[in-house]
């Protein structure tokens, strides 16, 4: 198959800036880009229509990234609680997934869409998980998700790993320094 060209409309991670003619396979750009409006196919009329547009494309896409960081900015040091129910273990009677965040932040007054939630894999376990939100293709936010057994639990968790991060970070510089004093001759 041979690859087809397109112009992104917008920026797409590890493919491109606004305006760029990039190669892609078939696809990708049948199925995904533009359907989603995020390219045209590179033919003359629609470089002439792109470069028509280019300012108002900017300009919205400008407007978008603004709003967006003002959602970071809110978003800044949201820590999400989820309350599910697990075994003695740990492990999760079932899992959490993009759309039990985005019901969390829905329920804190924070609006997302699903697919602007990057989720590796879904959480298994009780524990305290990075989460990274992409609000806009150039502005992302990573926030701290919470899965404990009750509301209680989690704010406890949270604060005795606050304490032992700190700690931590104290012991390494420590032992750095004591690292130096083993290494001079006595």
């Amino acid at each position: 198959m041979a690859a087809v060209e397109i112009i992104l409309l917008e920026r797409v991670e590890k493919l491109g800036q606004m305006g760029d003619v990039v190669r892609v396979k078939p696809g990708f750009a049948r199925n995904y880009l533009l359907p989603q409006q995020k390219a045209l196919r590179a033919t003359k009329a629609n470089m002439a229509l792109f470069e028509a547009q280019r300012v108002e494309l900017e300009a919205m896409n400008l407007k978008r990234r603004q709003e967006a960081e003002a959602v970071a900015e809110q978003m800044k040091d949201v820590r999400l609680i989820l309350v599910r129910a697990a075994g003695e273990s740990g492990q999760l009677y079932g899992s959490v997934a993009a759309r039990d965040i985005q019901e969390g932040l829905k329920a804190d007054g924070i609006k997302t869409e699903r697919r602007q939630i990057e989720l590796d894999q879904v959480i298994k376990s009780l524990g305290t998980t990075a989460v990274r939100i992409r609000l806009h293709p150039e502005v992302a936010v990573t926030i701290a998700v919470v899965v404990a057994r009750s509301v209680e639990e989690a704010e406890a968790g949270f604060v005795a790993a606050e304490v032992v991060e700190d700690e931590e970070l104290e012991d390494e510089d420590v032992d750095a320094d004591d690292i130096e004093d083993e290494g001079e001759p006595a």
